[in-house]
């Protein structure tokens, strides 16, 4: 079982953007000794929490500083984006780094309506658009097309492996239909998760990249030493994504002693069960919840993400989450 990472270079309150990139290339480097096989970083814009907004740029701070760990992207949301510029930038990123450049794909603006005038896109138009982007951009990274005076230098050749992301049956038939592998977003978005992956493996048609279905599941995992201390980092999250959903984001929160006196009771309820694909607690707990999911839904490779507020805890929980899934 692969086991990754997907990182969203979190800004904890009381630290700043520049001290968050350094973190996410500390946080790789050990993941690399880790036995981690992928270190993903996402796409998101307008949000003060998060600094993995320029996703191509991360990936080649974090390539950087790693050598061996897959380093990609979980995902590019194309919307925002010509094809042809995700190829240049990704092309250029092979070429410098190598064969271990992943390009996972989403369909989701990962913003507000404020961040995509910005960025200049109607997403009603991209995302009505998104399959043939999909296709079009895969073949930039293809081979040299005979007679075709459009050419993606660097992209070219380099042949990226694409990733379809989704937190809905629409990534999943997509995925399927242009036999890609597929991830999904279980970690805030568990809703159709069960759905989506039968979907995905009933439809698979193999394809020149991949010749049987391939399914990614993301989980959140708050490990320590104790079970108390592994739901109190949690705590940070659960504040974290209350405060998206009303509107509010912000730095990454730190954690309290009581949710229940932070959130109210609905507000919680609804959290909670957003984030529900988690492992929280001791290495014990951990290791059962883990298990525990990877036996309900048989993925082939799991990617972690723990948004923590204190870098340390953070670097020990995602060791305590290597050294369980080593033992397999």
């Amino acid at each position: 079982m692969r086991y990754s990472v997907l990182d969203l270079a979190p800004v904890p309150e009381g630290s700043t953007t520049a001290q968050a990139l350094q973190n996410s290339a500390d946080l790789a480097r050990h993941a690399e000794g880790w036995g981690y096989h992928r270190y993903w970083l996402a796409e998101h814009h307008n949000m003060p929490g998060i600094a993995s907004a320029a996703t191509a740029v991360m990936i080649g701070h974090i390539a950087q500083a790693t050598s061996t760990i897959r380093v990609g992207a979980g995902g590019i949301m194309l919307p925002n984006h010509a094809p042809y510029m995700v190829a240049e930038a990704f092309g250029t990123l092979a070429e410098i780094h190598g064969p271990r450049i992943d390009l996972g794909l989403g369909r989701a603006p990962g913003t507000d309506m404020a961040a995509m005038r910005a960025m200049r896109r109607g997403l009603h138009e991209a995302g009505d658009r998104f399959p043939q982007d999909v296709q079009e951009l895969i073949a930039f990274l293809g081979p040299q097309v005979e007679g075709s005076n459009l050419r993606a230098i660097p992209g070219e050749g380099t042949h990226v492996p694409v990733w379809m992301l989704g937190s809905s049956l629409y990534g999943a038939q997509l995925a399927a239909m242009l036999g890609l592998p597929y991830a999904f977003a279980s970690h805030f978005a568990p809703q159709a998760l069960e759905q989506a992956f039968e979907v995905y493996r009933r439809q698979f048609r193999p394809s020149e990249t991949l010749s049987e279905p391939r399914a990614m599941l993301a989980i959140n995992v708050f490990a320590a030493e104790t079970d108390a201390e592994g739901i109190r980092l949690r705590t940070t999250m659960q504040q974290a994504f209350a405060r998206l959903r009303l509107g509010t984001p912000g730095k990454l929160p730190a954690p309290v002693d009581d949710i229940n006196a932070v959130l109210a009771p609905e507000t919680l309820a609804g959290v909670n069960q957003a984030l529900s694909i988690s492992a929280v607690g001791s290495k014990d707990t951990v290791r059962a919840d883990l298990h525990r999911l990877i036996e309900t839904y048989q993925p082939d490779e799991v990617i972690l993400t723990g948004q923590i507020h204190d870098h340390g805890a953070r670097l020990r929980s995602f060791e305590i989450a290597a050294e369980i899934l080593q033992e397999g």
